[in-house]
């Protein structure tokens, strides 16, 4: 989990998340997640899925495209950096839909600028025009999908790339002076789609 995705999910995803929900996370980056730290209790129940065996994972082993979950289950379904991992996003979006309740939301988050990086494939990077297909196809209805950098925001010009975490010690050095002086610095690019399940 990279910067820019926790600082996209702090700033748009974060005023989604209401006392007593009920919420799904697909493909968390740890237990507990980068994303749950960053959401208050507030009584609400954090479930979570992935195809591996992990401690502290809810649906561990899950498959991809029939998660082992009743419809119309959880009240908002969370993924973050996991749909460029998945090969039939089209199986895969429905899936989300399916065991979300009618009204309620799937949040999906994802690299548009970030290299290749298997785990265990890596097939897409997605912009919001991708995303509203998608999400119309498997029935959600988009209330917003952009893409942003929120990272390093000192920086007058910047190109899409990974987080100044991930880049070599010495060239993050070199964009955090040169940077200020107008130099473009690399910095990693996310879309955030929000869509909501017809119904109440």
């Amino acid at each position: 989990m990279h910067t820019n995705s926790k600082l996209i999910f702090a700033k748009h995803a974060r005023p989604y998340f209401q006392p007593g929900m009920r919420v799904l996370e697909i493909g968390p980056d740890g237990d507990p997640s980068s994303y749950r730290q960053i959401v208050p209790d507030e009584g609400i129940k954090w479930e979570t899925l992935d195809i591996y065996d992990a401690p502290g994972l809810t649906y561990p082993n899950s498959p991809l495209y029939a998660f082992p979950i009743a419809d119309n289950t959880f009240d908002l379904v969370v993924s973050g950096q996991v749909i460029e991992h998945v090969a039939k996003i089209w199986r895969w979006m429905p899936e989300l839909a399916r065991v979300t309740k009618p009204g309620g939301l799937v949040i999906t988050i994802s690299p548009t600028s970030w290299p290749y990086h298997e785990a265990p494939i890596d097939c897409w990077r997605m912009y919001p025009e991708g995303m509203k297909a998608l999400c119309d196809d498997a029935g959600l209805v988009v209330e917003k999908s952009f893409y942003e950098s929120l990272e390093l925001p000192d920086s007058i010009r910047s190109i899409p790339g990974r987080s100044p975490e991930w880049q070599p010690p010495r060239l993050r050095l070199a964009y955090r002076i040169l940077g200020k002086l107008g130099f473009p610095v690399e910095r990693a690019y996310d879309t955030i789609t929000i869509a909501r399940k017809p119904g109440a």
